[in-house]
């Protein structure tokens, strides 16, 4: 009894020894990159988070994005992958505890009269209860907590990706929505200036009738109508593949009046982005994150691959009771244990602890590389959405103060025919410059509204470093 204490209390003490770790010490990489915005100081400061409910206004497309969130496959299988690492990160935090196991065994053995010792026939018995654990490593030397850290980090980088593909699906849910409404505006101005064109040729055609008009005249008018029937199959077609570009998005069929046309600038989105300094990336982008722990996670295996030169030791014990009758196996003296430590110490393994070591800190060096340009990346997204944001604002003003003038031009080269003041020709030209700038104003609309989408996926998608495990 006082041997099984004293095996006992050196368990204990041998537990309480392990620990040590070889892990080096993590330091953040300096990023690669200018600590300002090229814009005003007073626009980088105080920057908060901001979520997609609050930058999105359209209650169609907020709707249209719960949905994705809820049924997209990409985000489903992103959503698995946490489930899986994080089960992979029990799995290796269990490592740290011994694993014990109740046992129970019978054994009967017949041994006939020429094997036997005593020189007849023998029938044995033997039975045995007891509960121990087997090969468990003390973790002097912090190979195992190594390895359980550099499973969490693997869990967080995960998590950071699962958080990527979410920021990526509601910007492209938005995208695909916004491109919708663009195309379906498209289509509605082609169909309004095929209508117009019609007339026109009509008009032309009863002048050629008439043999007022000219066979030039006649088949100017027959080319601007051939060319808006193929600008309206164009855009019919963009129509219907981006309504099932939407429908994958969102993971589920959905009902037309998701689908209902709406003026590009009735979308609104919230255009004050608090940018805050290009450091505050390090803090809201998923991506870096992840590139970070996957970094943390190589700098972890570090102290794996040095433990290994150093000796392990395992212990395997257990206690319980055996009997050579079933009904005694609990009885008073049947008590039995056993307490089996061994150490391993590494003496020749030609060379095969140091590779695997190298391999380590070259993986470091790897994902260090990675993070940094997961910074660099962030960076120029960043930098060319806020470069293009004011440039596009001055674009949409001038196209749109185009498109009036352009109104105005057709109006008057129009009258002027009709009342045979000037040619078709002109008439002709006007119209053409009034579809192609109309066509030109509906798209840079479109890129300005994409553009702060970018903007909002660049900073981080109002997605943080809190990760509650």
């Amino acid at each position: 009894m006082k041997t099984s204490r004293l095996s006992a209390a050196v368990l204990v003490a041998l537990i309480g020894l392990s620990g040590c770790s070889l892990i080096p010490q993590y330091q953040r990489p300096q990023a690669p990159v200018d600590q300002t915005w090229d814009m005003p100081a007073d626009a980088q400061a105080n920057a908060h988070r901001l979520n997609w409910e609050q930058f999105f206004q359209s209650t169609v497309l907020k709707d249209l994005i719960n949905q994705s969130l809820t049924n997209n496959r990409d985000l489903q299988v992103a959503a698995l992958n946490i489930e899986k690492a994080q089960a992979q990160y029990r799995i290796s935090r269990a490592d740290l505890l011994p694993t014990i196991i109740a046992s129970g065994a019978g054994d009967s053995q017949r041994v006939p009269e020429d094997l036997s010792t005593t020189g007849d026939n023998r029938i044995t018995h033997q039975y045995s209860a007891g509960v121990g654990f087997t090969a468990y490593e003390l973790d002097f030397f912090g190979r195992v907590r190594s390895l359980d850290q550099q499973a969490l980090e693997r869990y967080l980088s995960t998590v950071g990706a699962q958080r990527s593909v979410k920021v990526a699906l509601i910007a492209e849910v938005a995208r695909a929505y916004f491109q919708l409404q663009a195309d379906q505006q498209l289509l509605a101005i082609s169909r309004q200036t095929l209508t117009s064109q019609q007339d026109s040729y009509a008009l032309v055609k009863s002048s050629y009738d008439q043999e007022v008009a000219t066979e030039l005249d006649l088949s100017q008018a027959e080319s601007t109508v051939r060319t808006a029937e193929a600008a309206q199959a164009r855009y019919e077609r963009q129509v219907a593949q981006g309504k099932n570009a939407l429908v994958l998005l969102v993971g589920k069929p959905l009902a037309p009046e998701y689908f209902a046309a709406i003026d590009l600038d009735a979308l609104h989105v919230d255009e004050q982005l608090p940018v805050g300094l290009p450091s505050d990336l390090l803090m809201y982008r998923p991506d870096i994150l992840s590139a970070e722990h996957e970094l943390k996670a190589a700098n972890a295996n570090i102290g794996a691959a040095r433990a290994a030169f150093f000796p392990s030791i395992t212990l395997t014990a257990s206690a319980g009771s055996a009997s050579a009758d079933l009904g005694q196996l609990f009885a008073g003296g049947q008590g039995v244990w056993s307490f089996v430590p061994s150490i391993n110490i590494p003496i020749f393994n030609a060379g095969r602890n140091q590779a695997n070591l190298d391999v380590a800190k070259v993986q470091k060096s790897i994902e260090i590389a990675n993070y940094q340009k997961a910074i660099q990346v962030a960076f120029r997204e960043v930098a060319d959405s806020l470069t293009a944001r004011d440039s596009l604002n001055t674009q949409v003003i001038a196209e749109t103060l185009l498109v009036q003038a352009n109104q105005r031009n057709y109006k008057l080269a129009d009258s002027r025919y009709k009342e045979g003041v000037d040619t078709y020709l002109n008439s002709l030209d006007a119209q053409r410059n009034l579809f192609s700038s109309q066509q030109s104003l509906i798209t840079t609309k479109l890129s300005r509204i994409n553009n702060l989408v970018s903007l909002y996926k660049a900073l981080g998608g109002g997605e943080g470093a809190d990760i509650n495990l």
